[in-house]
């Protein structure tokens, strides 16, 4: 009986409980869009973080660089010409380490040995600088700026950081960065930012192999592939893979074994990042402050350190998302759930006659409360399912677009003034100023389509409960004065 009458019912009332149902998919389709848009903030703001952090990486431990200025930060080149002017080509490479101090390999154990830390593995942040050409009838030497600052390619004199004496230069500088990474532990790392897209990458079995990994813009510009040699301070590395950076610039030019990386460095069983991962993202505070503790001296770096530097109008939207959005979502759904109660409660009123014709029939107040309340619910699952409907297709059209949203990243944050490795954990460009273009997206989880049906339900019960209100306070006799 109470299935019967409720399907008649809703047939004779289509219009009423259209308009009880759209209210409430309206305020579910905007729960299910601003969830979605939300998540794809939280995905780009990852993919953001992941290119400058690395995969799977909670946490990175790094020491301060040394002041600027620093003898050990400056690369000194000398040349001497040929006696005979005849101006013989010449070459010299300098490897320095790069952002950071280093810290004892010994570190990466203690920082693993740490309770909550289910992984840590070091790597080695190098710079090399090499300067080739001819230099005739007199000696250039540099040594005065860092890092090979200042020169440029091609050029027919040298920088103000060196000096010709007593003759001319033709000389040509080639600057590019290595990262010494742990091939043992493939899944920490800058190395996890990028995909390798020809040729593969280390081996486990490759700890002291004279392999690289080349980073696809840097092997565009030297015209590598998988199969070519380069060579570093006179040491020839086989180029096994390319990698392609999954956004922003990659951590490094050259990827090379992280015993190899010591060695072209003369840093034995020395590193300048430690990439950590936690056991559970919840004791990620905790673990930092442990490791600080244990290990002094070092910045410990997390995730939200580093999300925090990010600006921009991803940044701006996120907020919004987050912020206005969600305030937005609460005040529709509750406008929503508040008219569908009063729609109902006035369809109720419109059917004393009915209502209190059933109860002189012998209907109890809580079988017509159930009945009204049945109808809402109803009413609300037809709502949830147009709402599904509208926000699915919301979402898409935002996915469809994909709208740009930029991402600056900033100076601040992680050990040595100069961020934190330039925000790639050591090996990395300076980040200060940079800007990453993202792509929102909104992808729509079972969790958001979950919450749409219980917010459905919920819609049809306060419906329901307006209106099992209403009708519990009939009375027969209100039939009766109204046929009269």
């Amino acid at each position: 009986m109470f299935f019967t009458y409720l399907r008649r019912e809703l047939r004779r009332r289509r219009k009423a409980a259209l308009v009880v149902a759209s209210g409430l998919a309206l305020g579910i389709a905007l729960v299910i869009v601003v969830s979605s848009v939300s998540a794809g903030m939280g995905r780009a703001q990852d993919k953001v973080l992941q290119s400058l952090y690395g995969l799977g990486t909670d946490m990175t431990v790094t020491k301060a660089a040394a002041p600027a200025g620093s003898d050990a930060q400056r690369p000194r080149f000398r040349f001497d010409a040929q006696d005979d002017g005849s101006g013989g080509e010449q070459s010299s490479d300098r490897v320095m380490v790069r952002g950071f101090q280093t810290l004892a390999g010994s570190t990466v154990g203690r920082v693993g040995a740490q309770s909550g830390v289910a992984d840590a593995v070091g790597g080695l942040s190098l710079q090399v600088v090499k300067v080739s050409g001819a230099f005739t009838r007199g000696r250039f030497e540099q040594g005065e700026g860092g890092g090979g600052q200042g020169f440029g390619r091609g050029g027919a004199q040298p920088s103000p950081q060196g000096r010709v004496e007593g003759g001319g230069a033709d000389f040509d500088v080639n600057n590019y960065s290595v990262y010494g990474t742990d091939v043992t532990k493939p899944a920490l790392g800058p190395l996890t930012s990028s995909k390798i897209t020809s040729g593969r990458s280390f081996t486990r079995s490759e700890t002291d192999a004279r392999v690289a990994v080349a980073d696809a813009a840097y092997a565009k510009e030297k015209k590598l592939k998988t199969g070519s040699t380069v060579t570093v301070k006179g040491t020839g590395f086989k180029v096994v893979g390319i990698a392609t950076a999954d956004s922003g610039d990659a951590a490094a030019d050259l990827y090379v074994p992280l015993k190899q990386a010591q060695t072209l460095a003369g840093a034995k069983d020395k590193v300048t990042t430690i990439y950590v991962k936690a056991t559970d993202s919840q004791r990620i505070g905790s673990v930092k402050s442990e490791i600080q503790k244990d290990v002094p001296g070092t910045t410990v770096t997390t995730s939200a350190d580093l999300a925090g530097t990010v600006s921009g109008s991803l940044s701006t939207a996120s907020s919004l998302a987050a912020g206005v959005g969600t305030w937005l979502s609460i005040v529709v759904l509750a406008a929503a759930f508040l008219v569908a109660g009063l729609l109902t409660s006035s369809a109720v009123s419109r059917r004393v006659r009915e209502f209190g014709t059933l109860k002189a029939l012998g209907w109890k107040s809580g079988r017509v409360t159930r009945q009204v309340v049945g109808e809402a619910v109803v009413n609300g699952l037809v709502g949830g399912a147009l709402g599904i409907a509208l926000g699915l297709a919301g979402a898409y059209a935002v996915t469809a677009v994909s709208p740009t949203l930029q991402a600056q990243l900033g100076g601040g944050g992680g050990a040595g003034g100069g961020g934190f490795g330039g925000f790639r954990g050591g090996p990395g460009r300076e980040a200060a100023g940079k800007t990453l273009d993202v792509a929102l997206t909104a992808p729509v989880s079972l969790t958001t389509i979950a919450l749409a049906v219980a917010l459905a339900v919920t819609g049809g019960l306060v419906a329901g409960a307006f209106g099992g209100w209403r009708a519990s306070r009939l009375r027969p006799a209100d039939a009766l004065r109204r046929v009269e």
